[in-house]
């Protein structure tokens, strides 16, 4: 039976361990576990023989007694028996020196197993949330996007490593609803004029009495249904933009872009006869300035196209302690207090109300887009008498110097 080999040749037996975190912090914990028991073991056996430093000579000090062959006896006895006493003292330190370095050494060597069994338990309790977010990242994929993390644990990088991801799997979840969404609302709404186009050209082909002045109107309304196709094009991307969310925001003052929209308005404002009452007070947001002038354009339009010849619309811009806030009401049909959240779903309309007349059926739709992607809320209610209020309310914004 052959040794299985790895990719480089060598046996598996031969090949160094994968460098994993766990490993590398294994390694780290005990490098520096022994590097302490090293060094305290080195003091204590420094300070040991500090302690026990062997005596060379001790001579006996004080003054002989006695005199004579006796005394010089006595006194040589003496210090024979000390120096013999010290000798023995020298050899049981040295002994003992050596018995507490090789009992240093052992002592040394467990504390590498432990340090290296400790660091590698206390690396595998470490990064197990990471094994648990790599497990559940390699599980979620474009078809279980609606899947979390959800780490539970204290408040640590690996909770905020989670969090952020969590947060990174929200956002392409909104992005893919999108594309779907768009994808599917696309289709559906560019079937019909596509097949009135195709029907128009078919019949008038098969007319054999088709002149210059047919194909030049026919050309007129195909250039108009193109026309509306690409607004609802525009539209449709514009949704789906919205929903996918933002990604940087800037300073924006909702008053001067409700103006530059109020401004751009005013010949169909004219055309209708509709009275304007605006109040702009300057309302500090952090957004995006397209997607804001959009909502804001939106919302205008709405309300010019809904309204009645002679009619008022009545736009403000103020700053509240709940943040920036855009309100536009106008006058218009009645409307029913359970209709109101039907308008804001895309292609809905009230049943009384005549088809799109030359809308979308996605302004509304687009504002809570807008508003959603922006952390803002809507609030919207019949207006007594007929019509619509409509308010938008943005978190509260940096103050600007």
């Amino acid at each position: 039976m052959r040794t299985p080999r790895s990719h480089s040749g060598r046996p598996r037996w031969l090949r160094l361990p994968r460098r994993t975190a766990r490993l590398r912090l294994t390694v780290l914990y005990s490098s520096a576990f022994l590097t302490c028991g090293a060094a305290v073991l080195a003091l204590t056996y420094l300070l040991f023989g500090r302690v026990t430093h062997p005596v060379a000579h001790l001579s006996s000090g004080g003054p002989r007694t006695g005199s004579g062959a006796g005394a010089s006896k006595l006194a040589t006895a003496v210090e024979q028996a000390t120096s013999q006493v010290i000798n023995a003292g020298n050899t049981q330190i040295a002994f003992d020196r050596q018995v507490l370095l090789i009992a240093s050494a052992i002592a040394l060597g467990v504390f590498a197993v432990a340090a290296t069994v400790i660091g590698w338990l206390l690396a595998g309790r470490v990064l197990r949330p990471l094994s648990t977010i790599t497990a559940a990242a390699r599980r979620i994929s474009a078809s279980s996007l609606h899947e979390r993390l959800a780490l539970h644990g204290p408040d640590d990088e690996l909770k905020e490593l989670a969090d952020t991801l969590d947060s990174l799997f929200g956002r392409l979840e909104a992005s893919f609803d999108a594309q779907r969404r768009f994808a599917a609302n696309a289709s559906h709404e560019l079937r019909t004029p596509l097949t009135r186009e195709r029907t128009l050209l078919q019949v008038t082909l098969a007319d054999p009495a088709s002149t210059t002045d047919t194909w030049q109107a026919v050309s007129r309304q195909l250039l108009a249904s193109n026309a509306e196709q690409e607004r609802l094009i525009e539209a449709l991307l514009t949704l789906a933009s919205s929903e996918a969310g933002i990604d940087e925001r800037e300073p924006t003052d909702l008053a001067a872009i409700a103006e530059a929209v109020l401004a751009a308005a005013r010949p169909a404002i004219g055309r209708l006869g509709l009275h304007v009452h605006a109040d702009l007070q300057p309302a500090a947001l952090n957004g995006d300035p397209l997607l804001i002038h959009q909502l804001v354009g939106n919302l205008v339009d709405n309300a010019v196209r809904h309204n009645v010849p002679g009619g008022d619309i009545h736009i403000t811009t103020r700053t509240s302690s709940t943040g920036a806030v855009l309100s536009v009401a106008s006058s218009g049909q009645v409307i029913p207090a359970t209709d109101v959240d039907r308008l804001f779903q895309p292609f809905r309309r009230l049943a009384q109300r005549p088809v799109r007349r030359n809308g979308h059926g996605l302004g509304l739709s687009i504002v809570r887009a807008i508003a959603t992607a922006h952390d803002a809320t809507i609030a919207a209610q019949p207006r007594p008498g007929g019509g619509l209020i409509i308010d938008v309310t943005f978190p509260p914004s940096i103050r600007w110097p």
